[in-house]
This record gives structure tokens, sequence and C-alpha cells, in this order.
């Protein structure tokens, strides 16, 4: 009888050895599952903080690519004005282009600090993760701006004196000339 109860105190042990470790296995793995929804979370943080960053200096990239580009603008309009008051001298029809362009440089002006202010106010909802910008990541690298390839599409209508239509309105009353000496 002996030899038996060896065995059921061998078998009590490594039942109760085997619970231990179970209980500990048990313990570390709450553990981990604590510490991996920690670092989930500090992960998604830093991701949420780059991604705002990176928003933002797009922002930052593209005030700056818009207050260049006006500062390019202002002295164009500026020399082109100057050039177009020298040949109304010449052709007085030229002050209407003039006055063309004056509005739309004033028209650009106008929009272009609330323009900017906008920019601002994103950029500080951003900051404060109020709202979070959906820029592409390739923002900053803008595709070039297509003109319309079709003349219906103009933005702009100049002047109808500057018109090409009337240079082809001009060659075909010089090839039909009126003549009251008949």
């Amino acid at each position: 009888m002996f030899g038996k109860d060896d065995l059921v105190d061998n078998l009590s042990r490594d039942l109760d050895r085997a619970r231990g470790r179970r209980d500990a296995l048990a313990s570390e793995a709450t553990t981990l599952t604590a510490q991996i929804a920690e670092i989930e979370a500090r992960l998604s943080e830093e991701k949420k903080r780059r991604e705002r960053e990176r928003v933002l200096s797009e922002v930052e990239a593209i005030k700056t690519r818009i207050k260049q580009a006006a500062g390019a603008f202002a002295p164009v309009v500026d020399g082109l004005s100057r050039a177009i008051e020298q040949a109304a001298a010449v052709v007085p029809e030229a002050r209407e282009l003039n006055s063309f362009l004056v509005s739309v440089a004033t028209e650009i002006d106008s929009v272009l600090d609330p323009l900017l202010r906008e920019l601002d106010q994103r950029a500080d909802a951003v900051r404060t993760g109020q709202a979070a910008l959906d820029l592409p990541s390739s923002a900053i690298e803008a595709a070039p701006i297509e003109l319309p390839k079709d003349t219906n599409e103009r933005l702009l209508r100049f002047p109808a004196w500057l018109s090409r239509d009337r240079e082809t309105d001009k060659k075909d009353t010089a090839e039909s000339p009126r003549s009251t000496a008949a």
C-alpha cells in the first residue's frame, strides 16, 4: 500500500504544479494582453500625431506656395498694366484690357487673405484634434493646371476688340468691301 500512496502523492503534487503553472501562465497572459493593448493605443496615438504633423506641414507648404505665387503675380500685373497703358496711346481700346487686368488682380487680392485665414483655421482644428483633414500625401506636388482645350470653356473673357473672331471679321470685310462709289 505504501507504493500506491506514493503514486497518489506524486500525482497530487504533479497536479498542483500543473495548476500553479497554468495560473502563472494565465496571469502572464493577462499581463501581456494589457501590455499589448497599451502598446496598440500608443502606436495609434503616434500614428495620429504623425498624420497631423504631415497635414500641418502640407498646409504650411500650400500657404507658402500661394504667398510666393501671389508675390510673383503682383509685379507681373504691374508690368503688364504699364505696358498696356503705353499701348493705349496707340490703341485706345487697350484701356479696356487694363481695367480687365486690374479687376482680375483686385479679385485675386480680395480672396487671398480669406483663403489664407481659412487654411489657418483648418490647421488649428487639426492641431487641437477637432478635425482631420484628408489630404493626399502628394498634395504638395500638385499637378499642373491644364488650360481648357475648347474656347467655350475659357474662364476669362477678353474684351471683344481683342477677340480672335474680330480678326476673321476684319478679313471678311476686307475681302468684300462695300463700295458706295458705284
